[in-house]
């Protein structure tokens, strides 16, 4: 008899980092960050089917091939964590545009890992969800979060901020590919101790005044990036866009990651109607924050069928 799959329909969202550092490179080979990771309502739709097997099948399908994709791995690794077979078939809606700095891949990955055991009947504590998704990419384990957090070191250890209004924006994906290995290249010769030392007193800085009332502030210098430097110098048409958000009203627009997505914050939502049609032929995704309360009460939804409690990470009802 074949077993009954359980399915699931996920939320994979995209982040935008509010303020990004890179202090130096360290021994083994990552380069130390200082950064601000928030999440944003632009997501992944995943579909997903377990039923359990005596050998393990992991099929991946959608809207877009993607070599190596994480959505597989995260998978293999969950599977092999809880000591489970099964066939798990995955539908991906790919929404988050790819290579852009905006976390889509590492989304889909964390996805998997928080949905998984909950299909499977099985529980992965949190010190295992997050050493596996570590294992996975530098941004999986803040998809394990959401909301807003501070990362340090490589990206891994997190850090969360308290909740804060919604705020909408825009984010911009012009389509231009950012190397991400040219541009940690092109900003570690630029890289002293002194400018360290700056950037953790000013970063810090920004951390503890958090993101202000009513969105964001009017001062302009809210935040950086320090890839801009680099990256808008070998492409200046991500310059332009950021300085067009700017003159549209957002505060702030910077370069999320090592791009090429730039996105505005605007205090005045009325703006943004205006700012979308300035931006004319570019390719321009309306979005809102998402708060890690919203982040878990989405993921709440999402598994209602399979879960019984309201606890993070999600706990499934199958566990006996």
């Amino acid at each position: 008899m074949t077993a009954v799959a359980r399915t699931a329909r996920l939320l994979a969202f995209a982040k935008i980092n509010l303020d990004l550092r890179v202090l130096y490179r360290r021994a083994d080979g990552y380069h130390e960050l200082r950064t601000i990771f928030q999440t944003i309502s632009l997501a992944d739709r995943i579909q997903v089917a377990f039923s359990p097997s005596r050998k393990t099948s992991i099929q991946v399908s959608g809207n877009v091939e993607i070599p190596d994709n994480l959505v597989a791995r995260a998978a293999r690794a969950c599977l092999d964590a809880m000591r489970v077979t099964g066939k798990v078939e995955f539908k991906l809606d790919k929404r988050i545009p790819m290579g852009a700095g905006l976390g889509g891949g590492s989304s889909d990955a964390a996805a998997v890992l928080l949905a998984l055991p909950v299909l499977a009947g099985r529980m992965l504590d949190w010190p295992a969800l997050l050493d596996l998704g570590a294992q996975l990419g530098s941004d999986v384990p803040f998809f394990l979060l959401g909301g807003t957090a501070v990362a340090v070191g490589r990206g891994t250890e997190l850090y969360p901020l308290p909740d804060h209004a919604p705020g909408a924006g825009l984010v911009v994906a012009p389509g231009i590919h950012v190397s991400t290995a040219e541009a940690y290249r092109a900003l570690s010769a630029q890289l002293t101790a002194e400018s360290q030392q700056n950037k953790i007193v000013s970063f810090q800085s920004t951390a503890w005044r958090g993101i202000p009332p009513c969105a964001i502030e009017a001062e302009s210098s809210w935040g950086q990036n320090d890839f801009e430097t680099v990256v808008f110098r070998r492409h200046p048409a991500l310059k332009s866009i950021k300085q067009g958000l700017l003159k549209l009203g957002a505060r702030p627009a910077l370069m999320s990651g090592s791009g090429s997505a730039v996105f505005g914050l605007f205090p005045e939502r009325e703006k943004l109607p205006r700012a979308i049609q300035s931006l004319g032929k570019e390719r321009v995704f309306p979005i809102t924050l998402v708060s890690r309360r919203k982040y878990r009460l989405a993921w709440w939804r999402r598994l209602e069928a399979h879960t019984r409690q309201t606890l993070w990470p999600p706990q499934s009802r199958y566990v006996r």
